[in-house]
């Protein structure tokens, strides 16, 4: 874990958000998981203050939710960056050179899978398919689909959100 990412998780997290969510839940059965989805997308992360919160307000037991919150791909347990830039590893994509892609972000960034940059700006994620074959070797930069990707090519997209504030 950088420092960075430690100082976040160390800072008093404002739990107001967290209440809100919970207020809208409070008399819904089998209200865990859009609870914890709201509160990921809230926070951008399910921060440990957070998971007790809902254990305490919908009486659950933490072990409960943290065995949702591992299980689940969809859930994180510590801040990421602004920009998620995925790296797709599926067959077409590492027939075509995803590894050299993937080496070429690790360089850029500083940062390889399931990291992020010290300043929250980026994580990397190497995923088994985005589902662009056609289009191999492929990232997605958030929403962002960047495709039939080059060295040349994955300089000009990290350039580009590098340069974003």
């Amino acid at each position: 874990m950088s420092e960075a990412v430690a100082e976040v998780q160390e800072e008093e997290i404002d739990l107001a958000g967290a209440n809100e969510i919970l207020d809208k839940y409070l008399d819904m059965h089998g209200a865990l998981m859009p609870v914890l989805q709201a509160i990921q997308e809230h926070y951008g992360y399910v921060p440990e203050p957070c998971v007790h919160l809902v254990a305490e307000r919908l009486n659950v037991y933490t072990s409960q939710i943290y065995g949702v919150l591992t299980f689940y791909a969809q859930f994180h347990l510590e801040p990421r960056g602004k920009y998620i830039v995925r790296v797709c590893m599926g067959t077409a994509c590492h027939v075509k050179g995803a590894g050299r892609i993937a080496e070429t972000i690790k360089e850029r960034i500083g940062v390889g899978h399931a990291e992020t940059t010290e300043d929250l700006k980026f994580t990397a994620e190497y995923v088994a398919c985005i589902g662009a074959c056609g289009m191999a070797p492929v990232i997605m930069v958030n929403e962002d689909t960047f495709g039939s990707l080059t060295v040349q090519k994955v300089d000009e997209v990290i350039a580009k959100y590098q340069k974003m504030d």
